[in-house]
């Protein structure tokens, strides 16, 4: 797994953008089988550091709209006034 190490250096930007270049060189279907296993292989780890990365910023805002147990989770409304 050392490189899934290299892939976590990556942006989240710079993942996605990756592993959407190997969806389309996959598509594409002129691969050999061993380099198209190679690139599927790297997708899944992209695709992977990438859900973590979302589940991590997820966390992260949770914990700023539940600051000091006080959940101030509220519905927008079209005038741009927040409903508690």
């Amino acid at each position: 797994m050392h490189k899934e190490n290299n892939y976590q250096s990556l942006t989240f930007e710079a993942a996605i953008q990756q592993l959407e270049e190997i969806v389309v060189y996959l598509e594409n279907g002129e691969l050999p089988l061993e380099e198209a296993i190679s690139a599927f292989e790297k997708g899944v780890q992209l695709a992977r550091i990438s859900q973590q990365t979302l589940q991590e910023a997820e966390q992260r805002v949770q914990v700023l709209l539940n600051k000091d147990n006080d959940p101030i989770l509220s519905h927008f409304t079209p005038d741009n006034k927040l409903e508690k």
